[in-house]
């Protein structure tokens, strides 16, 4: 009986106890408003306008900034202590904060940033962490973290923030929110402690994308135009590759969305790496190029110079402070800070001519109405207090996505699309520089129905429809035009091989395994695809050649020719061989801006004529800039006479129409193959052939010796429309046996 009274004191002191912790952390995350607050205040608009006059256009919006922004009387702590005890109160307000409130948006505080504005987690030991309201055990992002919180936790309408290599989009993808990192120069830098002046740009983000619209709208000051839809969206395919995020969770949303808005003409894939490669030669040039004898990626070469370009400039701004004031840093801000940085004026303007090509290649590659569509960031958000967010291989993964816009300085946006396996998942969306009220524009429109395709996926059952093996040939075979497509020989037949395995009796998956085969130049797999290929159709037309190439490559002159004199005969000619000079490859590429014939669409296919033969391509379903990429082989005799491309809309209840024709004259291209070529080096120009009222050339076309081939492109206007181009490309195949040139 003794023990009882004992018993419930105990009881009692722990229930206490626990109420006391409850009520602490209550008190905590209440007081710190999740921490993202470090000062309030209020910056108070003016007065609304009398009518019949406009209100103001973000009137009853509240905002804050991350703490580095200046605010007249208000000394900013740009994320640590020592920098707010060792300056003076600003003498006037950044012209971008005082512009949101002469729009009518009241300011209410300044938020956390990492220390010094410089890292992408968003911790910082001086202010503490702010919690991130999507996933409270895991790391906010940074640098701007406080203002991606505040909207994220509902506490403002939208905030300021820096991004330099990340410092806006990482926060929005970790905390599920719209980001946005407008084209370099866009908005003014005025009155903001600098972190990498060739890289800072002022982000913002919030929830609403009318809201982030309506603030860029104020901060970019463009000019109005029409809003317009994309032309293209581009699919960084290979970017997309090794994310934890699985794709029918990511790019598809994307591509579904498309779809569903814009058609699925308007799609376009893109290995990215390659693309760069091509594109940003100076990147050969960079120090950081090698690793351990081996050369980097192009994307992690970019991400190096970024990095490198970030430390030197915020060194060049504040190396004095930190020699003389020796704050107390994080171990991952102070390594980099404190490393001895070697800068040579070669890397100096190396960089300078990597960030000239980038925008170029970007703005190439997008052009006015193009978007590009990346992951945000390779990876979750790391847990609280983890080093792996300053792991080596963390920050190169992130910093290779956040380089493609910092180092080319187009804008780009964060878009969330909902949670996988509980954590939140975004996309990015990157417009050429300057292109930044049309990717606001192009949100506006997308957003809703991205949402709706993130909603579908994530309520989804695991279980799908059966599809039969067919359909599923038909899918793996589609992957492998599209490997192939993008040069990706070895990748397109397994797909190829994957295609046959589930339905081996269709000869076009014999003969386009093939062709790759013969593009790593394995002749003897070839020869036997193509066999098989012509036994299973007497009538594979590109079978006959690509065996021809292949025989011909392993010595079997007699039988290369026997078989291309087969094709040609299944192609209707009645040729004599031994008229025969060689063969014409013609590649059709693509066609540019071609007429509409059904409403609103066509359905485009090409035909070529040469005296009696007859190839044409597939046809593209509704798109009017459809791209064909295939080889239709011409056998050529003297006396030379050109060939005819003709256009044609495929109309399934009545007569196809005709887009247009053009008329190609290949007797320059004939001549230039008599050059003697022992002197000449990989690109070697030719001949130039200039575009006249006798022929349909749309711009120069030039012939080029490369790679021991003569090759033309030609961009051809077609006739008897409106508009419309077709691009191609000629190359020759001798006939050893034949006439010859």
């Amino acid at each position: 009986m003794a023990s009882q009274p004992t018993n419930i004191w105990v009881l009692l002191g722990l229930g206490l106890a626990g109420i006391i912790l409850i009520s602490r952390k209550l008190k905590k995350t209440i007081k710190l408003d999740f921490g993202a607050f470090i000062h309030k205040l209020q910056l108070l608009p003016p007065p609304q306008p009398a009518p019949p006059k406009a209100p103001h256009p973000l009137t009853s919006l509240t905002f804050a900034i991350s703490d580095l922004f200046n605010i007249e009387g208000h000394v900013s702590t740009f994320g640590h202590p020592e920098w707010e005890k060792t300056h003076e109160p600003a003498s006037s307000t950044s012209p971008v904060v005082s512009a949101l409130v002469e729009g009518g948006a009241t300011c209410v505080g300044t938020t956390v940033v990492d220390e010094l504005a410089y890292g992408i987690g968003g911790e910082n030991k001086h202010y503490g962490t702010p919690t991130n309201p999507a996933v409270p055990a895991r790391v906010p992002g940074g640098s701007s973290s406080g203002a991606a919180v505040a909207v994220a936790a509902n506490l403002v309408d939208f905030s300021l923030g820096i991004d330099t290599v990340g410092g806006v989009r990482v926060p929005a993808g970790f905390s599920g929110i719209l980001g946005f990192r407008p084209s370099y120069g866009a908005v003014s830098h005025n009155g903001i402690i600098p972190v990498s002046t060739s890289l800072d740009t002022v982000g913002w983000f919030a929830k609403d994308p009318n809201i982030l619209r309506r603030v860029g709208h104020i901060l970019i000051q463009a000019k109005f135009v029409i809003q317009r839809n994309p032309r293209q969206i581009i699919i960084a395919d290979d970017c997309f590759q090794h994310l934890n995020v699985p794709l029918d969770r990511s790019s598809e949303l994307v591509i579904k969305a498309t779809e569903k808005l814009f058609g699925r003409q308007v799609l376009k894939h893109i290995n990215l790496e390659d693309y760069i490669s091509s594109k940003v030669p100076s990147l050969k040039g960079s120090s950081g190029q090698k690793t351990n004898g081996e050369l980097k990626s192009s994307l992690k070469s970019l991400a190096n110079i970024m990095q490198y370009l970030q430390r030197h400039e915020f060194k060049l701004s504040h190396d004095e402070w930190l020699n003389i004031v020796k704050p107390d840093l994080h171990a991952a801000v102070s390594s980099q800070l404190h490393e001895k940085l070697e800068v040579s004026d070669v890397e100096i303007e190396n960089s300078k001519s990597v960030r000239s090509e980038m925008r170029a290649a970007i703005n190439s590659l997008l052009k006015d109405e193009g978007i590009l569509v990346i992951p945000t960031v390779a990876d979750p958000p790391p847990k609280l207090g983890r080093k792996e967010i300053v792991s080596e291989d963390y920050q190169s993964r992130a910093f290779s996505l956040l380089s493609i816009a910092s180092i080319s300085g187009c804008c780009q946006v964060t878009i969330p699309l909902g949670f996988y396996d509980k954590y939140p998942v975004s996309v990015s969306l990157i417009a050429r520089h300057g292109g930044d009220r049309f990717l606001l524009d192009t949100l506006q429109t997308m957003y809703t129905t991205l949402q709706e395709q993130a909603d579908i996926a994530a309520n989804t059952k695991s279980s799908k429809s059966v599809v039969s093996k067919e359909e599923s040939a038909e899918i793996a075979k589609e992957k492998g035009n599209q490997a192939y497509k993008d040069k990706q020989w070895q990748k397109a037949i397994g797909y190829y091989t994957d295609a046959i395995k589930l339905n081996g009796n269709n000869a076009t998956y014999y003969s386009n395994r093939a062709q790759a085969y013969l593009e790593l130049g394995s002749y003897v797999p070839a020869e036997v695809d193509c066999t098989k290929a012509i036994d299973l159709d007497k009538k594979n037309v590109k079978a006959y050649f690509r065996r021809g190439t292949a025989r011909e490559m392993l010595g079997y002159y007699k039988e290369a020719i026997d078989g291309r004199g087969r094709g040609i005969k299944e192609m209707g000619g009645k040729i004599l061989m031994e008229n025969i000079i060689g063969l014409l490859r013609i590649r059709i590429k693509r066609g540019i801006n071609l007429v509409v014939r059904d409403v609103n669409k066509s359905d485009p296919y090409v035909v070529v004529r040469m005296g009696k033969q007859k190839l044409k391509t597939r046809m593209i379903k509704k798109n009017v800039n459809p791209e064909w990429n295939e080889d239709l082989t011409l056998s050529v005799t003297y006396p030379l006479s050109p060939f005819l491309l003709t256009v044609y809309d495929h109309d399934t209840f009545s007569k196809d129409d005709k887009m247009g024709y053009a008329e190609c004259d290949i007797t320059p291209f004939i001549e230039a193959l008599k050059t003697k070529t022992q002197d000449l080096q990989n690109g070697t120009i030719i001949s130039i052939i200039h575009p006249t009222r006798n022929n349909c050339l749309a711009e120069d076309s030039c012939i080029v010796y490369n790679d021991g081939k003569f090759v033309q492109d030609i961009v051809l206007r077609l006739q008897n429309v409106k508009r419309g181009e077709v691009e191609i490309q000629l190359q020759w195949i001798d006939l050893p046996g034949s006439k010859g040139l």
